[in-house]
């Protein structure tokens, strides 16, 4: 029998593993037909603990803030194992709290799934089961990391100013104000955890990325949050995807400009939030 194949059939084996050595899996919220065009936000999160019928997993959230996730919402997981991936539904089914021997941590309880189906190398971000769409990131290596900060502040204004009127900027209008930067590649937003993102960086952009810089992105989440946002990150790990893609780990970085921090929590609670009520409202 293929490896992969074994694999498969054996997932529970893998997913036990995984708790085991304190690895996580990934989850985005499963969108409905009418939500087509939002794309997705995965996090990266822990497995707390494991049963027959839960799976236990830390609660998604980033730079010390949780996002709560309402019971009887539909996810999508991906679960890991070297450069292999298998995606499976699950859903809330209540919170908890956790509690290690470094402190009491809130939870997520969610239904443990009754099959995993194996991502192709080519479309590993697709399968019968359901696909996730990644967000685009515009993104420049950062080389005044002083000269964001009032790019920053006007963003948190206009973006503030749009929510205040109940407007959305058209991608028509953008008008793109940037610190002292280099030049620009795209990359898509792999996933969030607690203290940064990871982010697929296609082949040919691979000569942008080295370790320890500083980046300047742009990400657009639009309409839940009017206009796109704009942050500075610092490149702390890389490496090569099975596509020959570079899966870059920034950590966010504030301590130039602390207050953009909270700026930036309360906008993917915004889009977080956006997602929620769609689906209930669906």
């Amino acid at each position: 029998m293929p490896a992969n194949r074994s694999r498969t059939d054996r997932w529970r084996q893998s997913l036990q593993k995984i708790y085991e050595r304190g690895g996580g899996l990934e989850f985005a919220i499963q969108r409905n037909e009418d939500q087509e065009d939002v794309k997705d936000l995965v996090w990266r999160v822990r497995v707390l603990d494991l049963s027959d019928d839960e799976i236990v997993i830390e609660q998604p959230g980033a730079m010390g803030q949780s996002f709560m996730i309402n019971e009887g919402v539909s996810l999508i997981g991906i679960m890991a194992v070297g450069q292999n991936k298998w995606m499976f539904n699950t859903k809330v089914i209540g919170s908890t709290f956790n509690q290690t021997r470094h402190g009491t941590f809130p939870a997520l309880r969610l239904k443990m799934p009754e099959k995993v189906v194996r991502c192709m190398r080519r479309q590993e971000d697709r399968t019968s089961i359901g696909h996730i769409d990644l967000p685009k990131v515009e993104c420049w290596k950062l080389i005044d990391p002083m000269s964001a900060v009032p790019v920053e502040v006007a963003n948190r204004i206009l973006v503030e100013e749009l929510l205040s009127k109940g407007e959305t900027a058209s991608p028509c209008d953008d008008q793109i104000a940037l610190p002292t930067v280099g030049p620009k590649f795209e990359a898509r937003l792999a996933n969030l955890g607690g203290g940064g993102v990871g982010l697929i960086v296609p082949n040919e952009s691979r000569m942008n990325i080295d370790s320890g810089k500083s980046f300047w992105m742009r990400l657009d989440f639009r309409p839940a949050i009017p206009a796109p946002i704009v942050l500075t990150a610092k490149l702390v790990h890389s490496h090569i995807d099975s596509q020959q893609n570079t899966y870059a780990g920034m950590a966010f970085e504030f301590g130039i400009n602390n207050p953009h921090k909270d700026f930036i929590i309360k906008q993917i609670a915004r889009y977080i939030t956006s997602m929620q009520v769609d689906k209930k409202a669906a």
